[in-house]
Order: structure tokens, then C-alpha cells, then sequence
């Protein structure tokens, strides 16, 4: 697959293009024809995506990843990057986002919820994001969660030649990155019970108790 990225392209140059101006047309032709209003809105401009990366930094979370994994692996990027159909984008997200939704208790919730590519996890706003119940939190409590996270950041970083599929792959994930994420874990937890959880499925019981509360 490939796009055309004109964002900003000088309008003289691309009519030089005809091979581009006929993929100009052809999307035009195609918002013009569309169902939706909002969709035949954006055939003024043809030129251009329905959604930019408009935002300096973004959270990717993976559509699907796999069910051996204790994490899914999600990651911050910049507007220098272009999100695929693949991902899912959590845009103007902190350091505090982060931690809260590669956290445990989020995972814990995406597992329950989450729907399935053959037996992957497959994340969806709809059902797993939306509907997950975050912690009330003091600012105190917040800043300790962003040192956290920051913390599984930098663990990551001792590992440039890795990926994040190898560094979050069960039987290769580094020592420095597992207790980084436990650690971001165990605070986590507390801002949701101040009793210890046994088992993922008492987070899950209570996040299920909290979202009961919540509708």
C-alpha cells in the first residue's frame, strides 16, 4: 500500500503530475459519491487525508497484537510519522496515559473485553478504551505515575537494536523492562484499591464494579 502525501504541495506542480492529478480526481470523484455528508464535505478537498496527524505527539496502540504477550506494546511518536489502519492513535497523550494504559489493570480489562483475531487480542476504542474506568488521581499521584512510565521509556532505550515486538516478547523481554513495568504496576493498583490484587481477575471484578457505578 502507498499514499500520496500533497499536504501543502504547490498547486502548479502538482497539475505537472498528471499520474498524481488523476489520483487527485478519482478521490474527489469518490468523496463526491459518497453516503455520508461528512464524507462528501471533504471532496473540496481532494488533496488532502480526511485525518492528519495534527497533534506534535501521539500514543500507537496496536489493532492486534499477540495473545503471548503479558503487554501489548505501545509506543509515543511524533507528527513526523503518519499512524496506519493498523494502529490505534491516542492523540496529546502524557506520560500519565501512558502509564495508566500499558499498565496491568488496563491490560487486565483489554483481555476480558477485547475482541479476537484468531486468538490475538484486537483493541478497539469502542469497547476496550472507552469503556475502561480510569483512576481519580491527585496530581501527587500522577507525577509518580509519569516517573514510572518515563521509567519503562528509558529501559527500553538501553535496548536501541531491539524492537518493540522483541523487547516485549516473553521469552526475550529484558530484565530492566520487566521490573520497570512492575513497578509501574504496583502503582497503578493503588490508585484503584488500597488492598493488594490477587489475580487479574479481581482487577477486572472491580473495574466491571466501577464501570456498573459509572452507567
Amino acid at each position: 500500500k502507498y499514499c500520496l502525501w500533497l499536504l501543502n504541495a504547490n498547486p502548479s506542480d502538482l497539475k505537472m503530475l498528471p499520474e498524481v492529478m488523476g489520483v487527485v480526481r478519482r478521490v474527489k470523484e469518490f468523496r463526491e459519491s459518497a453516503k455520508g455528508e461528512e464524507t462528501r464535505q471533504y471532496a473540496n478537498t481532494p488533496t488532502t487525508f480526511r485525518d492528519k496527524n495534527d497533534p506534535d505527539t501521539f500514543l500507537v496502540i496496536p489493532r492486534v497484537s499477540s495473545e503471548r504477550r503479558n503487554y501489548i506494546p505501545i509506543g509515543f511518536y511524533d507528527s513526523s510519522y503518519i499512524p496506519g489502519d493498523t494502529v490505534m492513535m491516542v492523540p496529546d497523550a502524557s506520560l500519565y496515559h501512558f502509564g495508566i494504559v500499558t499498565s496491568r489493570m488496563h491490560m487486565s480489562w483489554m483481555r476480558t473485553v477485547a475482541g479476537r483475531l484468531k486468538s490475538d487480542y484486537r483493541y478497539s476504542k469502542d469497547i476496550v478504551y472507552n469503556n475502561f474506568i480510569w483512576p481519580d488521581s491527585t496530581d501527587v499521584q500522577k507525577a509518580e505515575i509519569e516517573k514510572l512510565a518515563q521509567a519503562i521509556l528509558d529501559a527500553r532505550e538501553e535496548h536501541p537494536n531491539s524492537s518493540l515486538a522483541d523487547l516485549y516478547d516473553p521469552n526475550t523481554m529484558p530484565v530492566n523492562l520487566t521490573k520497570a513495568h512492575q513497578a509501574l504496576d504496583r502503582a497503578v493498583d493503588k490508585l484503584y484499591s488500597t488492598k493488594p490484587f490477587g489475580s487479574d481477575a479481581e482487577r477486572v471484578a472491580l473495574l466491571f464494579e466501577k464501570y456498573r457505578e459509572k452507567i
